[in-house]
């Protein structure tokens, strides 16, 4: 890009134009032509079903966003998007985790038995894989069976087990600055990665709000709390016992 914008100076110059040229940034379009990539913005609204998640790129940190669809009457699991294995099972994971602890979520197990599943990540025509979508995906799952929409201005990341652990994962930095640039202020990280905000700037640290989480039960309450109540704190050991 730069070698471009000097062969326009060079014609300039050619041209017999004065010495100097500035170039502002509201000439770079003119010079280069459209932009070929287009900054993310997070989505003004988002329909029960769709959640919001970060991916680690080559070219660094990008907002993703998960969706998922109920099939009346159908049985089987669909996942499109050009997922990895990886990333396919976590899908799997976060269906089998919501459906085992369906009564503890208010969900209806009749939606699990009689519905099919589509879930499905935006831009198909790109690879993805790893395990850190799980938390995205068992939200969007969530909303989808509950019927309420997860919070728009969230994103998340971290790995999921059967038995609700939120697991740590990589990528932290790249991950919540693609969440800034996107204008989003609020972020769900692992417990395990708290020690990775030392990485991100501290205008960045000051700025944004980091929610950490142990289990998935945390998550769904912070992007769902119609659904899933926070878990109460535990009183300190020298608290005084309440009466029943």
């Amino acid at each position: 890009m730069l070698g471009r914008l000097i062969r326009k100076v060079a014609v300039k110059f050619a041209e017999g134009n004065p010495v100097s040229v500035v170039v502002k940034g509201e000439d770079v379009p003119e010079m280069l032509g459209p932009e070929a990539i287009l900054q993310d913005q997070a989505r003004k609204e988002l329909p029960a079903g769709v959640a919001t998640g970060l991916a680690w790129t080559e070219t660094g940190g990008d907002v993703l966003y998960i969706e998922a669809a109920l099939l009346p009457d159908g049985k089987e699991l669909m996942i499109t998007g050009q997922l990895g294995e990886v990333m396919q099972e976590s899908a799997k994971t976060a269906r089998s985790y919501l459906w085992s602890h369906a009564a503890e979520f208010g969900l209806d197990p009749n939606l699990f038995l009689k519905s099919g599943l589509h879930i499905h990540v935006p831009a198909g025509g790109i690879p993805k894989d790893g395990p850190s979508a799980g938390v995205t995906m068992t939200t969007a799952l969530a909303s989808l069976y509950s019927g309420q929409p997860a919070r728009n201005d969230t994103a998340m990341t971290g790995e999921v087990t059967l038995t609700g652990l939120v697991l740590p994962i990589g990528g932290v930095k790249e991950k919540v600055l693609a969440a800034r640039r996107s204008g989003l202020k609020r972020v769900i990280l692992p417990r395990g990665n708290q020690k990775d905000l030392r990485d991100l700037p501290e205008d960045v640290r000051k700025e944004m709000e980091f929610i950490f989480a142990d289990r998935v039960r945390d998550v769904l309450a912070e992007m769902l709390p119609g659904v899933v109540p926070a878990t109460p704190a535990k009183a300190p050991a020298d608290a005084p016992a309440k009466a029943a």
